[in-house]
């Protein structure tokens, strides 16, 4: 269960339940579940676009410096705004995919899916007007 105040632990439970994603979306057995799964994934950008903006934030910040141990704080500088920089910019692109995803989701609210079970339309007899015991013996 998400705790939301270690951030190192959210990242991990977020990696998990990602990957736990990609295995559940290798085949999908019921289309009409797309449409939900995108709108999950369009508010997990969201969420991804606001983390990377505010990791890059801090990077950007006082406090950070102060965190720095003593050396060359001209190097620590440059590579914490570089830092910045990079995350700012991954945000914008994560911010493009969402958007992507969002008309995904969008346009798949326009499809309507059969109802019936995907293995009776498989069947030998789908479309045939006999049902059950009048096309024989099943096994």
């Amino acid at each position: 269960m998400p705790t939301f105040k270690d951030p190192v632990a959210a990242a991990t439970e977020a990696r998990e339940a990602i990957r736990g994603l990609a295995h559940a979306t290798r085949a999908v057995e019921d289309p009409a579940a797309i449409y939900p799964v995108l709108g999950s994934i369009s508010a997990a950008l969201a969420s991804l676009t606001q983390t990377l903006h505010q990791l890059g934030d801090a990077h950007d910040s006082p406090a950070i410096r102060r965190a720095w141990i003593n050396g060359d704080s001209r190097a620590d500088t440059a590579s914490s705004y570089r830092v910045s920089w990079e995350l700012h910019r991954a945000a914008e692109m994560v911010h493009q995919v969402a958007a992507a995803v969002d008309r995904a989701h969008e346009i798949e609210a326009t499809i309507a899916y059969d109802q019936a079970p995907a293995h009776a339309a498989d069947s030998p007899h789908a479309g045939s007007p006999l049902r059950g015991a009048e096309r024989g013996l099943s096994l």
